[in-house]
């Protein structure tokens, strides 16, 4: 085979620049690249922005961070930020806002590269520790309105990580009665993840559990679940499905059953009363005696019953008017004020008339001014009823006065109207706490009462500043007591 013939190379030869051989300008032109590139990178940056690298911690941590007043994230947290004197805050709820302020250094070369490092500590302290865990058990009663989390949605351990922050300093008793309030509201599994990882934090005082702190806090959860007979069906409600049939099947479960086919309803005559009935501000109100009442909603379980005297009727426009007269800081031209203090919606006494020609009940009224009405009438007691109060009643009063009322006769609950309630709305309110406790955790929403559509008691809730057209409110006068818990 015949070879193709070899082509001549073709030569390059650069010329000289400035009296400067190629191999010398080309080296000199390499290392000024080299060298605007390194400036670019290595220079420049510290010139234009010198700082450090600031890393923010908290004990306890997890705190919101404000640099020079702008939010940066929650500790632990690490930004970039340029030299000077910057002001350093720390914030967390129930705890004091702790502030420093602190010179960041500069770096000129290579500050992005390895950057100036600087740790800020900051410190945060309560003098309520009790309040600052009822501040997160309520963060936690907040979110369990929003549902089970999936995985685009998660929620914060707000009650597992307030026992941690506080855990060293709040008494065991009082880590208790936060926990059953928080309780009350544990609706997702993942609510029951984060109350049972609290109540580990608080029995081993924040720290990991021993073997010891362990089983304290299995007979405890034990004991709770035993005086609470509504506990099985709570229980069922969150297992997974597999667990569910071995609950429902055990002789404690069953056990919890025959507890409250055992017990028996009873109301007593009026008793404790110091008038069987009064008219008192346009309504007339009625003594019923107390006992004890086997709610259905939101699980059975029986609640005592003090005597109380119950208005016949839904407080009437004509009866809410003399009350607005009196207190014009409520009447609908006020309501953009009170809807920027948070006491009532856009809604609030839409198309009021001061005297409905039927007769008709006041509706679209927040929580807040049914309220206002109620220590307003309180104003307006009898000598003979000093010690008492006007207020509205609690779920276990409105179902009992409604049960009464129906058996005697003497009223009857509207079918359309629902009507406001006392104490903040829990989900699982069957669970017994202490009054305190109740009370610190409070919640976003309040009761609202009503007949179903099988013509039983139904239960619902909405904030407290809501004003519905389809919402009203009855009084009761009880005697002057925490109205509910322990």
């Amino acid at each position: 085979m015949e070879k193709a013939p070899i082509e001549a190379e073709d030569r390059v030869r650069l010329k000289s620049f400035l009296g400067m051989r190629p191999g010398v300008y080309l080296a000199v032109g390499y290392s000024l690249v080299i060298l605007v590139i390194l400036f670019l990178i290595m220079v420049l940056p510290g010139i234009r922005e010198p700082g450090s690298r600031v890393t923010v911690v908290s004990e306890p941590w997890g705190a919101a961070v404000r640099v020079d007043g702008l939010y940066v994230g929650t500790t632990p947290t690490s930004l970039f930020l340029e030299k000077g004197s910057r002001n350093f805050q720390a914030v967390l709820p129930g705890f004091s806002p702790a502030e420093e302020t602190v010179a960041v250094p500069g770096r000129v070369f290579a500050s992005r590269v390895f950057p100036r490092k600087l740790t800020v500590a900051l410190e945060l302290r309560t003098e309520n520790p009790v309040s600052a865990l009822a501040s997160a058990a309520a963060e936690f009663a907040g979110w369990s309105f929003g549902g089970e989390p999936s995985a685009t949605w998660q929620v914060p351990l707000a009650l597992s990580e307030g026992v941690y922050r506080v855990g060293p300093w709040t008494g065991a008793d009082e880590i208790e009665g936060i926990l059953r309030a928080a309780s009350r509201f544990t609706v997702t599994r993942a609510a029951l993840r984060d109350l049972l990882r609290a109540k580990m934090l608080g029995d081993s005082g924040g720290n990991v559990p021993s073997s010891a702190a362990l089983a304290g806090t299995l007979a405890d959860i034990g004991r709770f679940l035993a005086e609470n007979p509504s506990a099985g069906l709570w229980l069922s409600s969150l297992l997974p499905p597999e667990s569910v049939g071995m609950l429902l099947s055990s002789p404690w479960y069953l056990q919890q059953g025959r507890a409250l086919q055992e017990k028996v309803e009873v109301s007593q005559p009026e008793a404790g009363l110091p008038v069987p009935a009064i008219r008192l501000g346009g309504l007339l109100f009625s003594g019923l005696g107390g006992g004890r009442i086997l709610l259905q909603e939101p699980a059975p379980r029986y609640e005592a019953v003090e005597s109380f005297l119950v208005s016949q009727e839904p407080v009437p426009g004509a009866v809410f008017a003399d009350f607005l007269a009196a207190n014009p800081e409520w009447g609908a031209d006020r309501r953009e004020g009170l809807r920027e203090l948070g006491l009532a919606d856009e809604g609030y006494l839409a198309d009021f008339a001061p005297a409905f020609p039927d007769g008709r009940e006041i509706v679209a009224v927040s929580w807040f001014a049914a309220e206002a009405f109620c220590r307003w009438l309180t104003g307006r007691l009898p000598p003979e009823l000093a010690g008492w109060e006007v207020r509205l009643p609690t779920e276990a009063e409105w179902e009992f006065a409604v049960r009464e009322g129906r058996n005697q006769g003497s009223f009857a609950v509207s079918g359309r109207l629902w009507e406001w309630c006392l104490e903040p709305y829990a989900p699982l309110s069957f669970f017994a706490a202490p009054a305190w406790a109740v009370r610190a955790v409070g919640s976003p929403e309040r009761p609202l009462r009503g007949i179903g559509a099988s013509g039983g008691e139904a239960r619902a809730f909405l904030p407290p500043e809501s004003s519905s057209p389809v919402v009203g409110f009855r009084p009761v006068i009880v005697r002057i007591n925490p109205p509910f818990g322990d």
